[in-house]
Formats: C-alpha cells, structure tokens, sequence
C-alpha cells in the first residue's frame, strides 16, 4: 500500500500569467501558498492482476489501461504502464473550487505511482511530469502554476520564463509575521463548483487578440513582484491593496470570472472592513478569499454569514508519501 498526500493552493498575485500564450512572450510570475486541505490517493495490488479497480467520484473495474474513463488516470497509468491495481482518492475539498485539485490530483498520482514502481523523485519533477500530462497530452487549456504550487509546497514565488524554465522562489517570513499573514486571510464558500476550461479558454484568447487585456495581465504580473518584495521584508502592509487591485485587473480577463453573486459578497465584506480579497481560481464559483485585521474579522464574518467559512493554516510539505509498504 503506498498512500500519497498532496496539498491545494491559494493563488495570491500573477494568476493567469502562468499561460503560455503570456509567457512565451512576456514571462509571467505567480505567488501562491499551499494550505492544510489535501486530495489524498492510495494505491495497491488488486487480488485479479488482470483488472483495474478505481474508487474516486465513481467506481471502475476495468481490464485494460485504455479502458479507463478518468482522463488523468489513464494518462499517467499508460505512461507509467500501472496495471493490476486498486486505486483509490479522497479529498478534503470538492473538486471546481479554485483551489487547484485538478493539478493536486494529477501531482499526487504521479508521486503515487513513482513511488509503487519503487521510484522516489523530486517535487519539481513531479510537477513537470504533472504539466506535460494535463498540458501537452490531455490538451487542458491552463497554465503551470498549480502543478508547481501543489507539488513544491509551501509559500512560493514563481516564474514562469519564456524558454519554458520555471523558477521556484520560496519566500521566508518570521513565523510571527506569518501566522498575523495567516490569521488575517480569512477564505468563504460560495456553494457552487465550476469547470475552469471555459474561463481560460476565454481568457487565452483575450491574451492573444486583447490590447487592454494583456496590459491588465502586465499589471497583475507587476502586482506579484511588488508582493514579493513586501513579503521578502516581512512587510505584510499593503497585503489586502494588492489583493483587491489584482481582483479588479482579474475581473476583466474573461466575461465569465464573475457574476452578480460573487460581487455582492466581495462588496458586502469590503463595507464590513475587509481591505481586500479575490476569487480563488479561474473564476465562475468556488470560494473567496479576504484579508482582514483581526478587529475587523467579525464584523466581516456577520457581513457573510449566509456562506461557509473555511479555516485554514499555510502548508510547506508539498506532495509526499505519507505510507510506503509494499510487503
């Protein structure tokens, strides 16, 4: 039995820079945590080495490698040619949140089934291994970050070069500073889950054919770059501006990011004292994310009281394998 765990991520500044259409043309920076909610996913041998036993959303048995329906399963078994298996996963949060289960999915199966042919490899290979799978072979339209963030772990700058490199940064803090950056992000459910194809594919086109879209996307870019360099001097200040210049840029990225409900809650915990926050993920649903002074945070909590509230703490762990034995 080999268990894997792999954490999701909150993206703070730069998100959508991290798609190629940008980057291959400007390079693109994105900082991000990952946070204590994971997908967790346990493999092994099944008792008929001629099938396939799989327990996610939904159950399959099946006999061949090509018959399987999950897309990244069947990717990531054939091209480790993983067979004869139970298979198993479960999460902490829905998938369609904006929290990047997808690539903590894809990550953490990677790492999974390395790890049961007796193979041990690093994060950042994980995630490139990640990206090539759900980028180059499956053809989803989204860009690197999550695969890096989830995989990686902890509270990361990274760049997104024009040659393809990928840089992780990772950004120390005093842990009193980050424990106040902690306790004053404060993360909402807005009940609903979307796919984030759409938005993005929306939004590559924009970068593509929109002056004043890809200008915005510069500016978000920028925003990432002087959050870094707030961070690197434990300098959490203007944390909630940032945030909420980077909303605004984000909102006009793609006609689906928001919508009537998500506004009328950002603006509600705005008028309560919250100095900024965003829609986590490529837009449409999932949870908002606030950053909030501790006198502020009740008033914001009644401000909101009709969404669930999910508390959370920072994660530095990355994709691991929490239980090998293969006996």
């Amino acid at each position: 039995m080999i268990i894997s765990r792999t954490p999701f991520r909150i993206s703070f500044a730069g998100g959508g820079s991290d798609l190629k259409e940008y980057y291959s043309n400007y390079g693109g920076a994105v900082l991000s945590v990952t946070i204590d909610k994971y997908v967790y996913l346990s493999m092994h041998p099944y008792f008929n080495d001629q099938k396939i036993f799989l327990k996610y959303s939904h159950n399959e048995l099946v006999d061949k490698i090509d018959e399987i329906q999950h897309r990244i399963i069947r990717q990531v078994f054939t091209n480790l040619n993983i067979s004869g298996v139970d298979f198993n996963s479960s999460a902490d949060i829905p998938s369609g949140t904006g929290l990047g289960s997808s690539s903590a999915f894809t990550s953490g199966l990677i790492n999974l089934s390395q790890a049961y042919l007796g193979r041990f490899i690093n994060r950042e290979a994980i995630a490139k291994a990640a990206c090539e799978v759900e980028i180059e072979q499956l053809g989803e339209p989204i860009g690197k970050q999550d695969q890096y963030a989830c995989a990686v772990g902890g509270l990361n700058f990274i760049e997104f070069k024009q040659d393809e490199q990928v840089v992780i940064n990772k950004i120390h803090i005093d842990i009193d500073k980050q424990k106040e950056l902690e306790s004053n992000l404060l993360m909402f459910y807005l009940g609903n889950t979307r796919s984030a194809s759409a938005i993005l594919s929306e939004q590559r086109q924009n970068i593509i054919s929109d002056e004043k879209k890809n200008n915005n996307l510069h500016k978000m870019v920028k925003l990432a770059y002087d959050l870094q360099k707030e961070l690197q001097t434990n300098n959490i200040s203007t944390f909630g501006d940032i945030l909420h210049a980077g909303w605004l840029y984000k909102k006009e990225m793609a006609s689906q990011i928001s919508n009537p409900q998500i506004d009328f809650y950002y603006e509600k915990a705005r008028a309560a004292g919250a100095e900024g926050g965003k829609l986590l993920g490529a837009g449409g649903g999932g949870f908002l994310l606030f950053y909030v002074q501790k006198e502020k945070q009740t008033a914001v909590r009644i401000a909101l009281a009709e969404l669930n509230e999910l508390p959370f703490r920072f994660d530095f762990s990355g994709s691991t394998i929490v239980f090998a034995d293969q006996k």
